[in-house]
């Protein structure tokens, strides 16, 4: 599984989450909410360290990551990080 988080995407995190050089975000699933690829569940994000990176990407100095125990959400897609102008947040495309 590959991960890919825009500029765009990444501006949006830096500024939301105060992010700086060095620091980790993490892609976690919860229940509940709307998604392509698993019905009634959903993405979180937070500023967390890794335990058991699954995959990760680092832009610009920041590494987002999904642990290896949240996979099963992907269902063998990648995922793309863009960001919206309209909706004014970050979006999710499973590809």
């Amino acid at each position: 599984m590959n991960m890919k988080v825009t500029k765009g995407a990444l501006d949006w995190y830096k500024e939301e989450l105060d992010l700086e050089t060095g620091d980790h975000v993490r892609f976690f699933v919860r229940y509940g909410g709307c998604s392509n690829v698993q019905k009634g569940f959903s993405l979180g994000i937070l500023k967390d360290r890794p335990m058991n990176i699954g995959t990760s990407t680092e832009v610009e100095g920041i590494t987002f990551f999904i642990e290896e125990s949240d996979l099963w959400y992907f269902d063998n897609h990648d995922l793309s990080v863009t960001y919206s102008d309209q909706a004014e947040e970050p979006v999710f495309d499973y590809v």
